[in-house]
């Protein structure tokens, strides 16, 4: 087996621009296959699914969750919980157009009409209220709102169900583990019934004030570390009123079950098992069957409500056998109730299956729908299904983003946490013989949208001088992996000024002069210039780079969390401080240890001790003695020089010991910066140090006895906090080895 040739250290790092070496000749890119709308009218996504939507489109704000259905079919409305304004949008659907919008101050998942049309109710969730519309004729007026707590308090109303005579309103609260009973007739009549193992309500701690858009990113960190919620809370989602049995059920999205309520004592009788994330539930009208969506793999659960049997497990990815990633989050059934739509997340579709025979239900093909579905429902009538995109059709640059220290007016500023808007998605759908084969021809266009590809199909031929395995436990040369972890930089801004690559070098703030070290490692290795993150920013961006999927649990809390926080309810959702965060089959550091691979982190996923000079600890269990208690992790005032100074002081003991770690994990954080904040280091000093950090870092790892048999790896946990002419998802990303090409552009 012939690999390629071992290249020398890499030496010479840590001069200034000016001295940096010419490149060597470069090797010509092939032509870039770009983000953004083609030729044949499909979208490509920076994470290189397509979507091809074969719904109307009705444009709609910042991230539409849920859908409510209006009696009559001619309306539905959709409620925002993205980081912009929260709304209320009213959709007359046969027009296929906005007939009305209500902000709300905040909301987060529930809405619900009352089953005469009458009404809607919608959650009210840090402001701990209910909002109650009166509706008529596509209009929402007469508002009054419906107080459960003091807002001081933290439950987060979120799923609600509405009794059939609009008298009683079930509210799951998802940060207060609890579910509230409101009387509707005398709003002062509020019964809470506990679901977990945390008691009483929680106080949150003071919310830091902030105008940064990583929502101070140092004091978010610290804030998630003292909150109290027990891993054994349960996050109670989503509810449906079983009233022939006087039940309710509720979704518990950190505990893979449904707890049953019995109305008649208050109190919980029953749990009954699903997979990770349950969260939305369809009751069928019999009362039999309860469909539970199950987030976090890929499945749905199909209950017999009568005694709690699980009757069925559906599989709702594309591909059976495929890790979990799908993200199935919605549900809805035909008006027959003998097909149920589930809306694929991560998938960017909806799963279609026969469920007429419980029990034996079969899939039946899927339906290509917009960028992240979250929400889809049929019509009463049967003749349509309505999807709610969540972040709608298309990726988009954003020449306006954010540059620390240099920001654009606020009024034509693109920050990436709300420049994609959501889409009401409207589907006829063909009634008898006539539905099989469009669905047919549908679920062909859902497969051409999936980069994604059951192992049969993966090509298993291997150039003579690839050094990556074919297979998994195939031999290679590279034993050792370093994954360096940055934070939020685009590609054009740290290279838009490299000639040899597609950058902007109106947009380059950190260019050669502040950047020599990361401007050499490119030039002298390879130069990605069409990378992308899948995150938008930290919050989902270190769950993508440590576990290759973020949960909906995250994708539905960060926004909360950087944008409606003004009563501080809503911690830093990911980064191991809470278990509901963590996705299904865990993450790198869990797959090492099953493949009996060793480890280590260096600050990623650990709390800082008090002062530099304390240890830090593990938030996850999976890291207890496979972490450097020593290593700093995110603290802008602490220079990227003394963490430089830790790894390779540990580096030269592995040295000396003989072997070290093969999987270890560096966070390398200061070229987050701190933006213009006074008193604080300026961006380009910051940017600086992670640089010559960097430059130190890779010197020292090439000047080791490991670097024959190590690959190094640098990538932004997002790019949050930069413009591209490309793509906001666009940026920054190194691989440095003996294996790696030199002097190439990689398109």
């Amino acid at each position: 087996m012939k690999f390629l040739r071992i290249l020398p250290p890499v030496t010479g790092l840590l001069a200034l621009a000016a001295c940096v070496s010419n490149s060597p000749e470069r090797t010509r890119p092939r032509p870039a296959d770009l983000p953004g709308q083609r030729a044949d009218g499909s979208v490509l996504l920076p994470n290189q699914w397509s979507l091809r939507p074969v719904g109307r489109q009705v444009a709609l704000g910042d991230f539409p969750v849920n859908i409510a259905v209006h009696p009559g079919g001619r309306f539905v409305a959709v409620l925002h919980t993205g980081h912009g304004r929260h709304q209320i949008a009213v959709v007359d659907v046969p027009a296929g157009k906005v007939a009305a919008e209500f902000p709300v101050d905040e909301a987060f998942y529930g809405i619900e009409f009352s089953r005469d049309g009458t009404g809607l109710f919608c959650s009210g969730a840090g402001d701990e209220v209910i909002h109650a519309f009166a509706f008529k004729d596509g209009y929402l007026f007469d508002p009054k709102v419906f107080k459960l707590r003091d807002e001081k308090e933290r439950g987060i109303p979120a799923g609600l169900a509405l009794s059939s005579d609009a008298r009683r309103l079930f509210v799951a609260n998802v940060w207060g583990q609890r579910i509230s009973r409101v009387d509707l007739d005398d709003a002062a009549q509020v019964t809470d019934i506990t679901l977990g193992a945390s008691n009483g309500l929680v106080r949150p701690t003071t919310p830091t004030t902030t105008t940064d858009e990583d929502t101070a990113a140092a004091s978010k960190r610290a804030q998630a570390a003292l909150e109290k919620i027990s891993d054994e809370s349960p996050f109670p989602y989503a509810c449906r009123l079983d009233e022939k049995r006087h039940h309710l059920y509720v979704s518990l999205w950190a505990q893979a079950a449904v707890s049953v309520v019995d109305l008649k004592a208050n109190q919980v009788i029953a749990r009954w098992p699903t997979q990770e994330h349950p969260c939305e539930m369809l009751l069928a009208a019999s009362g039999r069957i309860l469909y539970v969506a199950n987030a976090a793999r890929n499945s749905v659960t199909i209950f017999d409500a009568e005694n709690g049997r699980v009757l069925e497990t559906l599989t709702a990815s594309l591909y059976p056998g495929l890790p979990p990633g799908s993200t199935p989050n919605s549900l809805a059934l035909s008006s027959d109730e003998k097909t149920l739509f589930v809306a694929n997340a991560d998938n960017n579709n909806v799963a279609v299956f026969d469920v007429g025979a419980p029990g034996k239900s079969r899939s039946l093909g899927f339906i290509p729908v917009g960028w992240y579905p979250t929400s889809v429902r049929v019509t009463p009538d049967g003749g349509r299904l309505v999807v709610a995109n969540g972040k709608g059709l298309i990726s988009k640059a954003n020449h306006n983003g954010p540059q620390p220290g240099r920001e654009p007016p606020a009024s034509v500023r693109e920050y990436i946490g709300g420049l994609f808007h959501g889409t009401l998605e409207i589907i006829d759908l063909p009634q008898g013989d006539k539905f099989k084969d469009q669905l047919t021809a549908w679920t062909a266009e859902a497969y051409r949208c999936s980069p994604v590809q059951p192992d049969l199909r993966v090509a298993a031929k291997r150039a003579p001088d690839n050094p990556v395995p074919v297979k998994v436990g195939d031999s290679g040369p590279i034993k050792y992996c370093i994954y360096v972890i940055k934070e939020n930089r685009t590609y054009d801004q740290v290279f838009g000024d490299l000639p040899e690559g597609n950058g902007d070098p109106g947009l380059c703030l950190f260019d050669e002069r502040i950047t020599p070290n990361h401007h050499k490692l490119a030039r002298d290795f390879v130069l990605l210039d069409n990378f992308y993150v899948e995150s938008e920013v930290s919050a989902d961006g270190h769950e993508w780079t440590m576990g290759a999927y973020a949960t909906d649990f995250v994708e539905k809390s960060w926004p909360m969390s950087y944008g409606h926080n003004k009563h501080g309810k809503y911690p830093y959702p990911s980064e191991g401080n809470f278990l509901v965060a963590r996705p299904a089959e865990g993450y790198l550091w869990d797959r090492a240890r099953a493949a009996g691979v060793s480890y280590r982190s260096y600050g990623e996923f650990i709390n800082n001790g008090a002062t530099p000079n304390d240890p830090g600890k593990s938030r996850v269990s999976a890291l207890q003695g496979h972490f450097d208690e020593c290593y700093r992790g995110f603290d802008l005032d602490f220079s990227d020089q003394k963490r430089a100074d830790r790894f390779i002081a540990e580096l030269k003991r592995f040295e000396t010991e003989g072997e070290m770690p093969r999987l270890q994990i560096v966070r390398l954080p200061n070229d987050h910066t701190y933006g213009a904040m006074p008193d604080k280091h300026t961006p380009t000093a910051l940017v600086a140090d992670n640089d010559l950090a960097l430059g130190r870092f890779v010197e020292a790892v090439s000047q080791s006895k490991f670097w024959p048999q190590t690959a190094i790896f640098v990538v932004e946990d997002d790019a949050q906090n930069g413009p591209d002419h490309v793509d906001a998802h666009r940026t920054v990303a190194l691989v440095i080895s003996p294996y790696t090409k030199r002097g190439a552009v990689d398109s």
